[in-house]
């Protein structure tokens, strides 16, 4: 793979979750919603999540592009006594993860290793966030 389509490959938001990995964590926490379901091609619909209120056991995977506004909004949704699960990159460096996830998350895993999506290894680190009461 050359150097241009790994850059573009991780630019992506183009990341479904590993079944795997939802299954473990739904046998936990008991998901009934998940509103920034993978729809390819679609921004407008996938951002839809945002707009509406979210179950009481909710998984997201939001768009790598734009984490931000979704875990703002699983914030603010603890704070309505609902837990929130989220799968994203483990990108300690930037704002959104300082301002919404290390500051207001119950908790952070770390991923040892990488995520394989779709059978490829991401270029990324993942961690999970957990938002709760």
């Amino acid at each position: 793979m050359s150097d241009f389509s790994k850059s573009r490959l991780s630019h992506s938001d183009n990341w479904a979750t590993p079944q795997a990995l939802y299954d473990a964590l739904n046998t936990e926490f008991h998901f009934n919603d998940d509103p920034c379901p993978m729809i390819h091609d679609n921004s407008e619909l996938f951002m839809g999540g945002l707009a509406r209120e979210w179950g009481t056991s909710t998984f997201i995977n939001p768009p790598y592009s734009k984490p931000s506004p979704f875990c703002q909004k699983a914030y603010e949704e603890s704070l309505r006594g609902k837990v929130v699960v989220g799968l994203l990159r483990g990108d300690t460096s930037t704002k959104w993860f300082h301002h919404w996830v290390l500051n207001k998350a119950k908790e952070i895993r770390f991923i040892e290793g990488r995520i394989c999506f779709n059978g490829k290894p991401a270029p990324f680190s993942s961690i999970i966030a957990v938002w709760c009461p």
